[in-house]
């Protein structure tokens, strides 16, 4: 999972102007005013080769009564909970304010890396940052953030915090089991546990947070993490359960493979597609986990025709890997963890370049791309630039001529010769670069 670097500080300090600058692209809105980012906003980012999340957060003001405030610390404290560095901003034109000091405070007692950034900070000085010393908190790093200046500094010593933090190393494979209320997810937990962790009722909403729980089964190490249910957010009707989904979302973007248990008496509705397709959208290897199997009445056809009508509700995803189970009476459920592993291994597989370029040549040759305006779609180069998601960058001779519907046949190309079930993959397009 890449290292996430979490952007605090009180409003109007300019934490997503950074933010934009860092993610290279416009994503957070930027107002001189305060409240204007609400909800954490998430972008994948590198530094020197190491990559990593960022995460931008509303402007705290701990002793606001304003509601919407409210939601703003509890976003922030959501995202300091998950990070594994902090960068702090504050201003260097205005000077230190108690809003200031406040969350310096909280930001101590999470025992979490911080780092300093005094933004607004056009002319360096050492006087300009001297006072910012009284927060406690180490060297400040004066940077600007709309000027691009100190910017490299402040983020080498975020890259190498942590780095340093990583000492301790996981090897489990983290699964996390999501899906909507009630549709069994911790009972499933405890049968894989082999005992009553969480807590079980047929009232919907029990668990509130996104609990891990390590464990061996033989001789290979998990890490389950169970989730609350994700409602519609029209059903959403307190903080409590507010703030539990989006830490479901969260155990989502840490895990390594995700359990997508859908009710199987209900059948698949618009949320499970929806909750499934965030998980696509993640890029994580997933299972699509049909609970309750011992409710339904069964022939021959039964699970035909429930593949059948996964297919069609889930398109967008036909790569999808699905298993039949009944949490209660432990009906296959002894194959989930072998299932997840193997899900887990078809998204980290790699394919060799020269099978690779090999198997996309021979696809052009037996199906050639549709010409537009007289040009006609080349490909010069192929390469798997990554895993977990498996991720395809084509080197062309222009990536507009590359039609979407071309690029499922070369992605139905790849599936068909290499196993990569359960699991995205993401093709990708870059022009050739002119000697």
């Amino acid at each position: 999972m890449k290292p996430l670097i979490a952007i605090v500080g009180r409003p109007n300090v300019g934490k997503s102007t950074f933010f934009n600058r860092v993610a290279g692209r416009k994503i957070a809105i930027t107002e001189n005013r305060p409240g204007v980012t609400r909800d954490r906003i998430y972008a994948d980012a590198e530094w020197r080769g190491k990559p990593f999340t960022l995460v931008d957060t509303g402007g705290i003001e701990l002793k606001s009564e304003d509601v919407m405030f409210r939601h703003i610390v509890a976003q922030a404290e959501l995202a300091i909970q998950t990070a594994d560095v902090i960068l702090f901003f504050v201003d260097g034109r205005e000077g230190i304010t108690a809003s200031d000091h406040d969350v310096a405070d909280m930001l101590r007692r999470s025992k979490k890396p911080v780092l300093l950034a005094v933004n607004k900070i056009d002319d360096y000085s050492p006087e300009k940052v001297f006072e910012f010393y009284s927060l406690g908190l180490g060297e400040p790093f004066a940077i600007s953030s709309e000027h691009s200046r100190g910017i490299g500094d402040l983020l080498d010593k975020a890259v190498e915090s942590f780095e340093q933090g990583s000492g301790e190393e996981d090897d489990s494979l983290k699964i996390a089991v999501v899906g909507k209320p009630n549709a069994g997810k911790s009972s499933l937990v405890n049968r894989l546990l082999g005992e009553e962790r969480s807590i079980v009722t047929p009232v919907a909403g029990t668990t509130r947070d996104a609990i891990d729980t390590r464990f061996e089964r033989e001789g290979k190490a998990y890490t389950l993490i169970d989730t609350a249910g994700i409602r519609r957010k029209r059903s959403v009707e307190d903080d409590v359960e507010y703030y539990s989904v989006l830490r479901a979302f969260d155990a989502v973007r840490r895990a390594d493979v995700v359990l997508l248990v859908v009710d199987a008496v209900e059948g698949l509705t618009e949320q499970d597609v929806k909750i499934i397709g965030f998980v696509h959208e993640e890029g994580k290897p997933s299972l699509i986990v049909m609970n309750k199997w011992d409710l339904i009445e069964k022939d021959t056809h039964t699970v035909l025709k429930f593949e059948e009508k996964l297919k069609e509700d889930l398109k967008f995803m036909d790569y999808f890997k699905s298993v039949y189970i009944s949490a209660k009476t432990g009906q296959r459920t002894e194959k989930l963890l072998t299932l997840a592993r193997e899900v887990y291994e078809h998204a980290s597989f790699r394919i060799p370049t020269g099978a690779l370029n090999d198997l996309l040549s021979d696809a052009f040759r037996v199906s050639e791309p549709p010409s537009y305006l007289g040009r006609r779609l080349k490909l010069y180069y192929a390469s798997q630039v990554s895993v977990r998601p498996p991720r395809f960058a084509l080197v062309v001779n222009d990536e507009k001529l590359l039609h979407f519907s071309y690029a499922r046949y070369l992605e139905n190309v790849i599936r068909g010769a290499y196993d990569f079930s359960g699991t995205p993959v993401k093709i990708m397009v870059r022009n050739k670069k002119e000697d």
